[in-house]
């Protein structure tokens, strides 16, 4: 019969995350079941995340390979996440940010990206940033979760800040999905508290604006959030998630 993808896909419902949507909707990552005809338990497995859902199951835990955010979907989960990774895991908490289509002034964003330096050069990503982007540790999640830039161009739209000609900031999809994209945004170390987040975000917003296409905002700390709100966002919850260490 192989696998009962709406069954599969119903232990996720209202689970509003990006990364979810693009796997269910076969963009990007992997789902893992108990049982594939009739699934009780999934994971699903996209970059650096692992979502998990439905009964807790062991056997899927046992599947994951190598450091990734586990993120539970209810406590039955998290006990089991703690029992079984016991030190190799630690517990934080990550920020779910509104998705609110209509929340976005466009005049405030393009003041943003006026406000940038003129010794910096502000472009869309080509085939020159993605290279220049997967190069370098601080910026390969820029463009992480594709093929190559050929995949890159058909499905993203990145902005890039660039000083001397070299990368130095950028704002791209970390994942895609049907009307919309995750954003991922980062700074080399040496750049950071410019500004330069700010202009990334604010140039790829109006870009996915215009393009119809929702910029889905997620964050990892209280910076991120602080800098989602600037760009005009708004908070949703703080939840749980674990960071796996590698063996």
């Amino acid at each position: 019969m192989g696998i009962n993808k709406r069954k599969a896909a119903a232990l996720f419902d209202g689970w509003e995350e990006a990364l979810i949507w693009s796997c269910l909707q076969e963009h990007m990552g992997k789902m893992l079941l108990d049982n594939e005809e009739d699934p009780a338990s999934a994971v699903i497995d996209i970059g650096d995340f692992c979502f998990f859902a439905g009964n807790p199951n062991s056997a899927l835990l046992a599947a994951i390979d190598g450091a990734k955010l586990l993120i539970p979907k209810d406590q039955p989960w998290e006990k089991l996440i703690e029992d079984f990774y016991g030190n190799r895991v630690s517990k934080t908490f990550r920020y779910a940010i509104k998705k609110e289509p209509d929340v976005f002034d466009v005049e405030t964003l393009n003041a943003y990206i006026e406000t940038l330096d003129h010794c910096y050069e502000l472009k869309l990503f080509d085939q020159e940033i993605y290279e220049m982007a997967q190069n370098e540790a601080w910026s390969v999640d820029l463009c992480s979760q594709f093929k190559n830039y050929e995949d890159y161009h058909n499905r993203a739209i990145g902005a890039a800040i660039l000083h001397k000609g070299k990368l130095v900031a950028g704002a791209s999809p970390y994942a895609v999905y049907n009307g919309g994209i995750e954003i991922e945004i980062d700074t080399k170390p040496e750049y950071r508290c410019k500004g330069l987040a700010t202009v990334c975000g604010a140039k790829l917003i109006l870009e996915c604006l215009k393009r119809n296409i929702y910029p889905s905002w997620d964050a990892h700390d209280l910076r991120s959030v602080a800098l989602a709100e600037k760009l005009g966002y708004h908070l949703d919850r703080p939840y749980v998630t674990y960071e796996l260490a590698d063996r």
